[in-house]
């Protein structure tokens, strides 16, 4: 354990080096993360206040959308200022906490979304059942499972790397403290530890989005026992999930689903599901939801 104590701080690299290009993306993420958390918020909001949207979708969609705020805000303020300062620097301790925040939020988020497929599949393929399964009880219960299974996938990652010794070089090649990055500086063999993160990441996310695919296949398959107002509001539904769940398992699926190796891409595509995919939720849930919509105009006419 002594060998850690050499290691106070890392320095992160960042997405890029050049002074032009630092200027640009932080006028771009400043937007995207303004754009995460008005939108998000204005969801959770709209849900909460509104008397009409009481159905379980909506309860896990501003569950989604607080998820998404925590996520986004583990990430995101210390991408900007860095970008802004150019001060890229992270003590030990906040790199742990930010490892242990995006993966808790993330993998929390990663198990909802297989959740929100299944209230997608009831509502559709059981409608006359669906308010006996999909009762308040039964939510909550779905709910705290996906919190409880974020929370053990990211204590997991973090214990596995927590104790390991950093005794040398201290520079991340990525712009957040990430489990690849930081097993690259470990100066022991990480060959078990790379194991175990693929285990916890890549094959989860894997068996997660092959669930997903396989649930929105029955779903589409079942559609042709409904009327074309239905089929289109189904399909309206699961386009909108289908488009979050790819953008992002697939990046995911790529980072954590192969052996504990870096490549110089995968900065680039972190941002699908760090930065990305938290903005884009609220726009692909809400614009394409008229409850959604009429609620929100309905909130905003009585203020």
């Amino acid at each position: 354990m002594e060998p850690r104590n050499n290691v106070t701080y890392f320095v992160l690299l960042g997405l890029t080096q050049n002074p032009k290009e630092q200027k640009v993306l932080l006028i771009i993420f400043l937007f995207f993360y303004i754009l995460t958390m008005v939108g998000n918020l204005l969801i959770v909001v709209t849900i909460t206040v509104s008397k009409s949207l009481n159905s379980p979708m909506y309860f896990f969609l501003a569950s989604l959308s607080f998820m998404d705020v925590i996520y986004s805000s583990a990430i995101s303020p210390k991408l900007i200022s860095d970008l802004f300062f150019g001060k890229t620097t992270i003590s030990f301790q906040s790199c742990m906490i930010q490892l242990f925040t995006e993966h808790f939020f993330g993998g929390s988020e990663v198990f909802l979304l297989l959740v929100m497929a299944y209230d997608r599949y009831v509502a559709i393929c059981r409608p006359l059942h669906y308010l006996v399964i999909m009762r308040q009880s039964v939510c909550v219960v779905l709910l705290i499972v996906s919190w409880v299974g974020g929370f053990l996938h990211s204590i997991i990652q973090l214990s596995s790397i927590y104790g390991l010794p950093f005794c040398g070089p201290n520079v991340i090649d990525h712009f957040i403290c990430d489990m690849y990055p930081l097993l690259k500086l470990v100066c022991t063999d990480t060959y078990v530890i790379g194991i175990l993160v693929l285990a916890n990441g890549g094959i989860i996310c894997t068996i997660v989005f092959l669930l997903l695919l396989i649930s929105y296949g029955v779903i589409l398959h079942s559609l042709k026992n409904l009327s074309q107002e239905g089929k289109r509001k189904a399909l309206s539904t699961c386009g909108s999930h289908i488009t979050v769940v790819v953008f992002f398992f697939v990046p995911c699926i790529f980072m954590y689903a192969r052996p504990a190796k870096t490549f110089p891409i995968d900065k680039s595509l972190s941002v699908f599901y760090t930065v990305i995919t938290p903005m884009l939720n609220p726009l692909i849930y809400t614009l394409r939801n008229s409850e959604m919509t009429n609620s929100m105009k309905k909130i905003w006419d009585n203020k």
